[in-house]
């Protein structure tokens, strides 16, 4: 079954997703510092990578996969 994370990395149109970005990959769901504090803590996705001056980003895989692990759905919530 597909998730609703798998979803979004198919309408997102490159292989990264910037940081700064991050709020309009989820669909506002993670916002950019929450997530820099989570990567303070070795708590982001994996494979972050910096770039020029000092921005972040994330493979795609990464960002799916990461919340999935993090996530679960909330019983009889589905009307």
């Amino acid at each position: 079954m597909q998730t609703m994370f798998s979803e979004l990395a198919e309408k997102w149109p490159s292989a990264w997703v910037a940081r700064t970005e991050i709020r309009k990959f989820t669909g506002g769901m993670i916002g950019e510092k929450y997530l820099a504090n989570l990567d303070s803590a070795g708590l982001g996705p994996k494979g972050r990578v910096r770039i020029g001056g000092g921005k972040i980003a994330y493979p795609v895989q990464a960002v799916v996969s990461w919340p999935e692990s993090r996530s679960e759905g909330v019983p009889g919530r589905d009307k």
